[in-house]
């Protein structure tokens, strides 16, 4: 089949290309950086021409509240529209556990929004949501960050390797279209704070955390259960995290 990659450049997507070419498929990479712009439309029609399956892994360039709510919802609509037009038999988006839930999130609202459209559009969709991946750990205990102390709820955390998500998107890319949602997590469930704590040992990182209940996450309070699937509900992922732990440090 072609498959076009939408964000096909970036973490998960170019990891994505790779597996379904290594599995005979005609991935094509789709980005500004290859002349196509779904926030504009620019390049749409060119790239969609003879394609099968779309999957959408991109990414907003800016989490600014009204600019992200502004890429995921004109670029879902000028995408959906292109595929229409093409004869694209199914939509794939990645999306993220928990999002419903924490509506002070200007990013998860975003997201929403982008789910929805795409459940209300006129190609055949998958919706994947992914918990949050390993390589964001440093960038989450930095954002949490006041002066040498770090601050994060002890709420449950179930997060993977990109290589797992990757590896999911390009699953579900090649199955039929759900027209539901699905989920996916990492194989353990921690502590949040425990995991921090364990990432920053292992980098050698001085810092100290702290929970704190109250402890926001990008301007969210959370519940015990907001970062994770419910039980028994998401297809669980196979790398742990102290192996991956071992080929980052």
């Amino acid at each position: 089949m072609k498959i076009v990659v939408i964000g096909g450049t970036g973490l998960i997507g170019g990891k994505v290309v790779g597996k379904l070419t290594e599995r005979g498929h005609e991935a094509v990479p789709a980005a500004p950086s290859t002349g196509v712009n779904t926030l504009t439309g620019e390049g749409l029609d060119t790239v969609l021409a003879g394609a099968q399956v779309v999957v959408d892994v991109a990414n907003s360039p800016t989490f600014e509240e009204s600019a992200v709510l502004e890429f995921f919802t004109t670029s879902t609509r000028n995408l959906l529209a292109a595929e229409a037009k093409a004869g694209v038999t199914h939509h794939l988006a990645l999306s993220i556990v928990g999002i419903d839930g924490l509506p002070d999130n200007g990013y998860f609202r975003a997201k929403v929004a982008q789910e929805r459209l795409i459940k209300q559009g006129p190609v055949p969709y998958s919706i994947l949501r992914a918990t949050q991946f390993f390589e964001f750990v440093k960038g989450i205990a930095d954002t949490a960050t006041d002066g040498d102390t770090v601050r994060v709820p002890p709420v449950l955390f179930q997060p993977m390797a990109a290589e797992d998500v990757a590896e999911a998107v390009t699953k579900a890319a090649v199955e039929t279209p759900q027209k539901a949602t699905t989920e996916v997590a990492g194989p353990e469930v921690f502590r949040f704070d425990e995991l921090i704590t364990r990432a920053l040992h292992a980098w050698h990182d001085p810092r100290t955390v702290v929970p704190d209940a109250h402890a926001r996450y990008f301007g969210s309070e959370l519940t015990e259960r907001s970062l994770v699937p419910d039980e028994g509900s998401a297809r669980l992922a196979t790398i742990r995290f102290d192996d991956w732990l071992r080929t980052s440090s």
